[in-house]
């Protein structure tokens, strides 16, 4: 039976009335001939509104425009080729399965498979990730001090986005947040494109990167959203005490000011030292953790991060839970597959594994201390954790250099290292000429390429000059 043409007019309870006009046709139009009015007239033809003259006018946003990453900026500002009678040897990069020396648990790569050949995980989840999934997260981060359940779990499309979606719930435009200097450079990144100012606080390299919690505290306004704290640190490598995390929130509660933790290397700590997570530690103040698989699991580009929420005093309440769930649903949330097998992989990858990678992390980075350590003119801080080690160039030596970046320029045309200038972790310092010297010898560099690689096992250092008698905010 003939039914007649499809319905082209609906109604839409508690809504503007939206009719679709077929300009006078009873046959069903073209595609092309029909245009939507969003008041209940008859609309303009697309394209002929008034006092509209039609022209290209095409422009980036201003989103767009704000979003600068200074990584980017630097490295490709380096018009400087390697030395081509050498390999390289690229210590510039935070992913620790480039080489191929650190490779993932047989567990995780099997439990991924197992995920892939289910066909279970090949459709959309909830934006904010699977609930089976969710409640996996929550029992392996809780603790009688920090309780989770899924409710307060958010899957995210790697760390990264975490930090995102953490800045954007608890920032508005033309607000402040605080950011440790040195840094990971993608927290002023995220935050400029946001339309976020972004004041720095330092950290103290005679202090093992400690914060200098005073000089904190003196940013603190009545425009400030939130504080970044990142424990173990990218790129110092530095492990906070205790009683520093409990000082750290001492000014947060003093100020009511809420913490986003970027704690991606949770755990990864060398056996002198213990990790301590800031929300175990609180009593009051709300926290956003952000955390994922990245690194202590050894596979970043699978993309798959989390939001833990603790918030035991109802601080951010149901308007940011809510904040956080609306902006997940930009993107519908992080891999299904990978979601698939996160139970597996939380669950059943073996202690050992865990205890192999940080000992060959830690093995790499007493190599890279104790010989940097002997060449003159350089000062390596000790990392305690994470995957990175910064070495202060006291300027004196290298009269020849008018800064880190200069610095690392020479070094890859002369040796073919790359290392990462420390200007791109947000790290000024005044510039102290002197006397002559050089950064590596050659010797050196023979023996890192002769021995272990370093580069290929410990993604660093980072390049900062040296001594540092002032910290100037940019």
């Amino acid at each position: 039976m003939d039914v007649g043409p499809p319905a082209l007019c609906t109604s839409f309870p508690a809504m503007e009335s939206y009719l679709i006009h077929v300009n006078g046709k009873t046959s069903p139009p073209s595609i092309l001939d029909v245009h939507v009015s969003l008041n209940g007239g008859k609309g303009p033809s697309l394209g002929k509104g008034k006092n509209r003259k039609a022209h290209w006018a095409v422009r980036a946003s201003e989103m767009s425009k704000r979003t600068f990453n200074p990584i980017r900026a630097i490295v490709d500002s380096m018009k400087v080729e390697p030395n081509h009678q050498k390999p390289l040897i690229s210590l510039s990069i935070g992913d620790p399965t480039v080489f191929g020396n650190l490779p993932p648990d047989d567990e995780v790569i099997q439990a991924m498979k197992e995920a892939l050949d289910s066909g279970q995980y090949n459709g959309y989840a909830p934006s904010v990730g699977y609930l089976s999934c969710r409640e996996v997260v929550a029992g392996y981060y809780t603790c009688p001090e920090a309780p989770l359940e899924a409710q307060d779990v958010i899957l995210t499309s790697g760390c990264s986005q975490a930090i995102e979606l953490a800045l954007a719930v608890l920032a508005n435009p033309g607000q402040n947040i605080l950011v440790p200097r040195p840094g990971f450079s993608l927290y002023k990144t995220l935050a400029q494109s946001l339309g976020i100012e972004v004041k720095f606080y330092n950290l103290l390299p005679e202090k093992s990167w400690e914060i200098d919690l005073k000089q904190m505290e003196s940013l603190v306004d009545d425009k400030t959203a939130c504080l970044i704290v990142n424990n173990p640190s990218n790129p110092c490598g530095s492990v906070f005490s205790k009683s520093h995390l409990q000082k750290i929130l001492a000014v947060a509660s003093r100020q009511c000011v809420p913490i986003l933790a970027d704690e991606i290397y949770a755990d990864m700590v060398f056996e002198d030292c213990k990790y301590e997570s800031l929300a175990k530690l609180s009593t009051n103040v709300p926290i956003l953790s952000c955390g994922g698989l990245a690194k202590r699991w050894l596979v970043p580009g699978w993309r798959m991060g989390w939001i833990l929420i603790h918030d035991r005093r109802e601080i951010f309440g149901k308007e940011i839970r809510d904040g956080l769930l609306r902006l997940s649903q930009r993107i519908l949330g992080p891999c299904t597959v990978v979601q698939g097998a996160l139970s597996r992989i939380l669950r059943q990858t073996s202690p050992e594994f865990y205890h192999n990678t940080l000992s060959f992390l830690k093995s790499n980075a007493d190599l890279c201390y104790d010989a940097l350590s002997t060449v003159c003119g350089l000062q390596p801080v000790r990392p305690s954790g994470a995957m990175y080690l910064m070495v202060g160039i006291q300027m004196e030596h290298f009269p020849e250099f008018e800064n880190d970046v200069e610095f690392t320029e020479r070094l890859i045309a002369e040796q073919s290292v790359f290392c990462l200038p420390a200007t791109v972790s947000i790290f000024i310092r005044k510039r102290v000429m002197g006397g002559p010297g050089s950064y590596w010898s050659p010797g050196s560099c023979t023996w890192q390429r002769r021995g272990t690689r370093l580069g290929s096992t410990f993604p660093g250092p980072l390049l900062l000059s040296w001594p540092p008698p002032a910290f100037p905010l940019l």
